[in-house]
């Protein structure tokens, strides 16, 4: 038989081996409170304004990846006021839309070599807009990365189109190797014409 220390109070006794189990206690229940402030913290925060996309598409044996934010209309005025005329404004959100192609192309008449691109735009109220590839393929979707580093500056018209609330980049049409893709938000389309003409040997 084990014997208790002698003259240890009947209490102190007690104590010594609650002591261990009250720590253990407080501890979890510490981790449970830090667990319960991270997540509302993270629920405080919110959902993203803008949530990221990616397509692919293969045009004839060139294949086109687009990565992209997707911002939301909410009611507001689009062309001419959120975005204004006259000034390079880049179609997505957060960082700038990537575009990778793994073969030459022609983009609007105009020879494009393989690799990555941002994309950017300059709205105009009353003319063709003009549509940019740049370099600068890994960059913020602002300030625009400059003149030095386009790749090339084309002018397209935009269409008036049914009204999209989320930004959407989208290939409405393919066709061996030709394909237009398409920027579209609000009741506005900037339609790119690409041809694919690579041929594996």
């Amino acid at each position: 038989m084990i014997r208790e220390p002698a003259g240890e109070p009947t209490h102190s006794r007690i104590m010594r081996h609650i002591m261990p189990n009250r720590s253990l206690a407080w501890t979890t229940l510490l981790a449970v409170l830090q667990l319960t402030v991270s997540v509302s913290s993270m629920s405080a925060q919110g959902y993203p304004f803008s949530q990221r996309a990616s397509l692919t598409q293969d045009v004839a044996f060139t294949h086109v990846a687009i990565e992209y934010g997707r911002p939301v209309a909410r009611g507001r005025t689009l062309f001419g006021a959120l975005v204004p005329w006259d000034s390079v404004w880049h179609p997505g959100a957060d960082s700038a839309t990537r575009m990778v192609i793994d073969h030459d192309i022609v983009l609007e008449g105009h020879q494009v070599k393989a690799g990555e691109y941002s994309l950017w735009l300059v709205p105009r109220e009353h003319a063709p807009w003009t549509f940019i590839l740049s370099r600068a393929a890994h960059t913020f979707h602002k300030p625009y990365p400059g003149p030095s580093h386009d790749a090339l500056r084309v002018e397209v018209a935009p269409e008036t189109v049914s009204h999209i609330e989320t930004l959407a980049i989208y290939f409405p049409l393919v066709l061996r190797d030709e394909a237009v893709m398409r920027i579209h938000w609000g009741e506005t389309a900037v339609p790119i014409r690409i041809k694919a003409p690579w041929r594996p040997e």
